[in-house]
Order: C-alpha cells, then structure tokens, then sequence
C-alpha cells in the first residue's frame, strides 16, 4: 500500500468514528489534524530500511515524519491524533505509542477515551497502560517486611528505608512504626487473597512516598525471570500485557527513562504521539541531571561488605579490587566535600537568596527584591561550567574508583543470576543477596554519573553543563551535595530521542509563544530538522463574543511587589465582590496569595476555597457543590492551578490573574543558560523568560473557556501586558478576546 492509500485509509477512519457518535459535531480544525497526523504517520519510514536491488552499498537513510501540532481548547486533539494513528498502525502492522504528562492524563485516556473509541472503530484493537516500575510493589521485599518489621538482620530490610531517614526511624514513636507494619502485613494480606493487584494507584488509599518507597519494585534489585516470586509479579504481568496491545499509553518519564530499555515499543518501527507536548523539555532536564550526597557515605562501607560478601560466595575474581575502590572512592567524596568548602564556603555559608516574586521585572530593567528562603539550602554555582582545578583531582579519584567499583558490581550480578538460573532451590535466598547489593547501587551510579558530568569539558561553542553544590541541615547532618545538569533540553532530546524516532506527532493547546513555534521547536530540539512540520490549529470558540479579557491597570509598578500587591488586591477584592457563580484566581505567589486571604472580608470569606488548606480533589468537589446549588465559590490557587483545571460553564465565570507568571532562570539549570547567552551576547529576557511566560500565561488564561457556551471574563492586574513590548508579545499568543483597558483608580 503507497503512502497516500495508507493516509487515505485513516482519514476514512477518522470520518466514520465521527459520523458514528451520537452528538457529535463535525470540526474543520479537528479534521485538519487528523489529515496532518494521517499524512505524517504515512511518509515515516519504519523498520529496517533495505538498499535498493542491485545496490551493494549502504541503505538509504530512513525517510522520518514529525508534526508539531498546536490544536487549541476545544478542537478535541485526542480523537484527532488517536484515529488515524491506530487506523495507520493496524495498516502497517506496527504500534502506536502514545505517551502524555501525567499518570492522572494517563488513565483518562485509557478509561475512557480508548474504550469509546475501540467502540466506534471498526478494526479490533487492544491497549495497555504503561508505568514505571517503581507504581508496582515488589512481592518479595512486601513479605520480608510485613513478616519481619523493621528489625532486620544487617540485610535487605536496611535498605528499604533511605538512609537519610535512619534518625527519624530512631526517634518515631512505637506505635506508628507498629501501624506501619501492620499496614504492610494488610497489603501483603489484600495481594495474596486477589483483592489487590499490586498497583499503588489501585489501593484504596495510596500510601505516601515513604511508606511506598519500601516495598516498590526496581530494577537494580530484581533478577526478573529468575525471581521466585515471577510468575506473581504484577509488574512484569502488566509487561505482558503491553506486548499483546497495539496501542501504549505512557507518560513522558517513562518514554525518556525507559529509551533503549526495550520496555516500551522499538521508537525505529512504531507511530508516536506526544500530548501535552509542552512539558517534554523540563522532563527532559529532569532526566538527565544527577546529584551525589558527599557527606553521608556509610552506604560505602556497607555496600563494600556486602559485595564482598557475595562475590566471595558466587567466586567473582572482580571482588578483589572492592575493597581498595571502595575506600579510594570515600576518601575522594571525603576531599571533595573539603575542597568544595574550602572554595565555595562563604557563598554557602549565607542564606540563599529566593525571588519574592519581582526578578521578572529587575530583568526588565527593574530591581529585583530579594528575600531568604527559610530551611531552603544554600547554593554555590560553578560559573561558566568550569569546574575549579582544586576540584578536578578529588572527582577525578571519584569517577575512577566509582568506575571500578561499578564493573566490580556488574561482575557480582551477572555470577549471582547464573546461579539463580541454575540452582532454581535456592532462587528466594540468592534473590534476597541480589537485592542487597542492587538496592545500594543507583546511589554508587548516581556518584558516578555526577562526577563524570562535573569534570566534562565544554568544546568551543558548546553550551557548559551547569554545575552546582548545595549545603543542607538535615537534623544532626551537614549535608554537602554536587549537582550537574544539561543546560539544553533540546540537545538532549536531540541525541536521545529523535535520533531514534522515525515518525511522532507533538501536540498541546500551548506550543506556540507569542505567536511563533520557534521557542518550543528550540527547546523540544527540533528546530532546523527538515522532518519537521508545524500546524496551529485554532480553537473553534468565538473567543470575542464569549469572553471579556479586563487588562486593569495599577498605579505602582508590578515589581515593586509590597506597593502593587497591598493594590492589587484592593482592586481584586472590589472585583471578587461582583461574583455570582464560579471563579478562579491564580497566584505568582505564597505570600502574595496569604496577604489576599488576608484581607478578605467576612462576608465574603465563606465564598473562598484555599488551595493550600485543602487536598485538591476534595476542594474542587466543594466548589462544585457550591455553584451547581447557586452559591459564589472563588478558588484562590497557585500556579498548578494555571493548567490541567477544567472548570466548564459556571464553574468558572471569572478569570483572576494576579500578575503576570513570570519564571525568571533563577534555578541553577536556567542561571547557567542565561550566563552562557549573555557571553554570546544574547538576551536571556527575550530569549527564555518572555516566550516561557507566554506559553504559561496561555495555560492560565485557558482555564476561562472550557466549551462553546461559555461565557467568562478574564482580569489581569499587571499593567506590563499593555504598557511594554514584552506584553503585547504575550498578548499576541492569547485568544482574541474582548480587549478592555481599565485604568488605575
């Protein structure tokens, strides 16, 4: 079948999955993109490519395909990019990976979107979720805990609770660590009797982080299919299930974290579709960065002991040389935590600095007003990427001993599954020292990830790795750290990612800034790539007839930030009294949010939901409650109230952007790019914090028109969006709305 015959048939598709739903009305934008999607998925070149007949030579590169999409609230760009994407793979007998932000944008998508959608279409398919393994409990670790308890035997019950935590295990009272247990003993009850399945998202009420984190599965402490309890293993049971499904829905975590893991489908022979597309970068960054603890080191001593141990055991000829990496490798963290005091003590020394919400104006040309950040550790940054030389023969010893300990380990694990796998009796106690050793081990390559990425050169032109320490109080610790990170996301993802796909479709309401793709093209790495195209597909609403957007205007400047806020919210309040129905107000900031809730008068104080004093669900439940019986309800929410919130109809009437949300590059990551553009003679303002703003004050604003009846009105109180050239950049990437100017009273 040629490439216009295979788009053909799915866009067929896409058109009778319409046609076939009750209610459903036909969209020109949503059709546009199912042509995109249909046209890109059929001119990737999946799988092996094969050189012409005749040829000797080396094949042909492959041809690939990626679609930038922008589809506006309201186009419905899931069943845009689904139909045809699943129609195509069914085709061509391949795979369709979908993968999104969230685990939550996860489950919708199976529990609700596919279901419909595998109602309507004609070919049967199947689809599975995708998590990490860390979502699964680990059968062996839940029965040596719920059996035993905390009061292990210098083995794997030591490891299931970070180190860090040792003294407040000391110091908790005993009747809480008999709950915690006795929690683990009806876990390990409910997953025996079938009444569980071994997911955390299914039990009644997840547990918390450090409760989970015991029991979780992870790769460096699992022998697979030479564990005794395998054929239980709801992890590698939901595995199972991916290989049968022919659509895969995955988050962006587990796409990065997973490449070349072969857990999720080959990206050289399948269809991939990236949603919520604007989140990819900052995943990305998050991904590749690492961090090593230089103080609290006793994790050594015990790893070394056990590998010795064990590898003496299983007899790996490797395990000599443990001992003098091991202590070779302390005593270089030991010169390293010295070294990084000895150069940076004084700047870590003093209280870190924290933007109190006014950077975005010093960047304008304003001044910043800086306050401490309490209980925050201080930072150091190593400027231009260049690690000091006294630095560089302490991580130096640190990378090759950590190195040599590592191949040590490897050698220890391979002997221990070759015994597993051949003495099949005693698979439960060898299964046991393999989790003893690979519990300790991502903090050994977390060390040596770190320190390879701190002593990296940066070739000329290159943007540096940014590179920084941190100094911590964690009760009787002082903790030293070292940190590095990429500073491009789309460098990453170039090398990582796109170097292996072959055909994928980016889509989100929110990929645009100020009007143009470039900036998210730069970051997602795809900027120049002849394979790429780009759309926007505009919502369907009638923005200027369903919505006001209010631009009310103060008289002190927004970066004076106690003079515009005491005025703001004088004028929000005068604002909040006009309410009848649902509202919405987004804060830049904590104490910008607390001196409004402060000045809230009684009676309207009984209106207001407060993000902070209650768990989310449980208050957008209320204020559901609240408008559908006729009363005003006002959530006041921070900035993860901006996107993902759908509050249709008279859930939200009204709109209240306390000031503009800008995110100055104030992290170390941001910091180090900044440094790097302005030595180029570039501007870090223009280039990073005006288009980032206007991609998150696009998600901010789009929380007012949900569906093509609503009505609602949008207020910003920050002048800057009118009174600058930076803010009419950034109302060039917002709705049209009604524009109304109110000036300061």
């Amino acid at each position: 079948m040629s490439q216009q015959d295979w788009a053909a048939q799915a866009l067929q598709s896409f058109d009778a999955v319409v046609q076939a739903t009750d209610g459903f009305r036909s969209r020109g934008g949503q059709r546009r993109m199912a042509e995109q999607v249909a046209h890109t998925f059929a001119h990737a070149q999946l799988g092996k490519v094969e050189a012409p007949d005749g040829d000797d030579g080396a094949p042909p590169a492959p041809e690939r395909a990626i679609a930038v999409v922008q589809a506006g609230t309201g186009v419905g760009k899931s069943l845009a990019y689904s139909v045809p994407a699943i129609a195509m793979a069914l085709s061509r007998g391949t795979r369709v990976l979908i993968s999104t932000a969230t685990v939550a944008l996860q489950e919708q998508l199976v529990h609700k979107d596919l279901p419909a959608l595998a109602a309507r279409m004609p070919q049967p398919f199947q689809f599975a979720l995708a998590k990490g393994r860390g979502r699964y409990v680990c059968k062996l670790k839940l029965e040596r805990l719920a059996g035993t308890g905390e009061a292990g035997d210098g083995g794997l019950e030591d490891d299931l609770f970070a180190e860090e935590e040792a003294a407040a295990r000391a110091a908790r009272p005993r009747h809480e660590t008999e709950a915690r247990m006795k929690f683990y003993a009806t876990m390990a009850d409910v997953l025996a009797r079938g009444a569980w399945d071994g997911d955390r998202d299914t039990l009644e009420s997840p547990p918390e982080p450090e409760v989970w984190s015991p029991v979780a599965a992870e790769a460096s402490s699992c022998t697979g299919k030479h564990c005794p309890a395998f054929s239980q293993c709801t992890y590698y049971d939901r595995r199972k299930a991916l290989v049968a499904a022919q659509v895969i829905v995955a988050n962006h975590d587990l796409l990065l974290s997973s490449l070349g893991a072969r857990l999720l489908p080959e990206l050289d022979n399948c269809l991939l579709v990236i949603d919520e597309a604007h989140h990819l970068p900052a995943t990305a960054l998050d991904q590749f960065s690492c961090e090593a603890d230089l103080s609290r080191l006793t994790w050594i001593d015990k790893l070394a002991s056990r590998a010795l141990r064990i590898g003496t055991l299983v007899e790996v000829e490797e395990v000599a040389d443990v001992p003098n990496h091991s202590a070779r490798l302390r005593a270089a963290l030991q010169d390293a935590a010295r070294t990084v005091m000895d150069v940076y003590g004084d700047e870590l020394r003093s209280p870190r600095p924290a933007w109190g919400g006014a950077r975005s104006g010093a960047a304008a040309g304003g001044t910043a007003a800086r306050t401490p950040a309490a209980g925050m550790p201080t930072r150091a940054r190593v400027a231009g990427g260049a690690l000091p030389d006294a630095l560089v023969e302490p991580f130096g010893q640190v990378a090759h001993h950590a190195a040599g300990f590592l191949d040590a380990l490897r050698a220890i694990a391979k002997a221990l599954r070759a015994e597993i796998r051949d003495k099949p009796d005693e698979a439960r106690r060898l299964s046991t020292l393999y989790a003893q050793i690979g519990a300790l081990a991502p903090r050994l390559e977390g060390v040596h990830d770190t320190a390879q990425l701190l002593l990296q050169d940066t070739p000329e032109g290159a943007v540096p790795a940014a590179k920084w320490f941190t100094l911590a109080v964690d009760g009787d610790f002082i903790v030293v750290k070292a940190h590095a990170s990429p500073v491009l996301p789309g460098n990453t993802l170039r090398n990582h990612l796109w170097s292996a796909v072959r055909g994928a479709v980016l889509t989100s309401a929110t990929l645009t800034s100020c009007g143009q793709f470039d900036f998210f093209l730069r970051e997602a790495g795809l900027h120049g790539d002849a394979a790429v195209t780009t759309l926007e597909v505009p919502s369907p609403f009638d923005y200027a007839l369903q919505g006001t957007f209010i631009a009310s205007e103060t008289h002190a400047d927004p970066r004076q930030a106690a003079d515009f806020t005491a005025e703001m919210v004088d004028a929000l309040l005068s604002d909040l009294a006009m309410v009848e129905a649902g509202a919405l107000v987004l804060f830049t900031s904590r104490d910008q949010m607390r001196q409004a809730v402060d000045a809230l008068p009684t009676a309207m104080r009984s209106a207001v939901l407060v993000q902070t004093q209650m768990p989310r669900t449980q208050l957008l439940a209320r204020h559901r409650e609240r408008v559908a019986g006729g009363e005003p309800s006002i959530i006041f929410g921070m900035q993860s109230f901006g996107e993902g919130l759908d509050l249709p109809g008279a859930l939200c009437e009204s709109l209240f952007i306390t000031k503009l949300p800008f995110a100055p590059p104030d992290d170390p990551v941001g910091e180090a790019r900044a440094e790097w553009l302005r030595s180029a003679g570039r501007d870090p303002f223009s280039e990073l914090v005006v288009p980032a703003t206007a991609i998150r004050l696009a998600q901010w604003v789009g929380r007012a028109i949900r569906t093509e009846e609503d009505r609602a009105h949008v207020y910003c109180y920050d002048k800057r969006l009118v009174r600058t050239s930076y803010g009419q950049r950034l109302l060039k990437g917002l709705p049209p709305f009604t524009l109304q100017r109110r000036a300061a009273g």
